[in-house]
């Protein structure tokens, strides 16, 4: 487990590649913010989200299985991590932050430029 990235991966990279080719500016994991969102981004007051559909249990995804073993402890883990991610977005909702989540799956090779364009034109419509 100590290998497991939580910045830095490799669907946030793609992400942030994606913005930064458009013309886009962010930050990086903003410790001021609740939640340090992957992708802050001030001028247009919106946060990106990359979450893993494992960890922060994606509903109805293939790569949301809890683990056979240790069941109750991983079932539990995962529901806290849900639980705080609507949290910290109803937070940031609060105080007038466009809060976008992208899921693991949704960056797959045969999503990724559908799911990215889409990301795009809600920047610029909600700006």
């Amino acid at each position: 487990m100590s290998m497991i990235r939580s910045t830095n991966t490799k669907p946030e990279i793609l992400v942030r590649k994606f913005l930064f080719k458009q013309g886009f500016r962010y930050r990086l994991h903003s410790k001021k913010l609740v939640g340090k969102p992957d992708i802050v981004m001030p001028k247009y007051n919106a946060v990106i989200f990359v979450h893993g559909c494992f960890w922060h249990g994606h509903s109805n995804c293939k790569f949301a299985k809890v683990p056979v073993s240790n069941n109750s402890f991983w079932a539990d883990k995962i529901e806290t991590n849900k639980k705080r991610d609507k949290r910290n977005v109803a937070k940031l909702k609060k105080h007038d932050w466009k809060v976008f989540v992208l899921w693991e799956c949704q960056l797959a090779k045969n999503k990724v430029e559908n799911t990215l364009n889409k990301l795009f034109k809600k920047l610029l419509i909600e700006d």
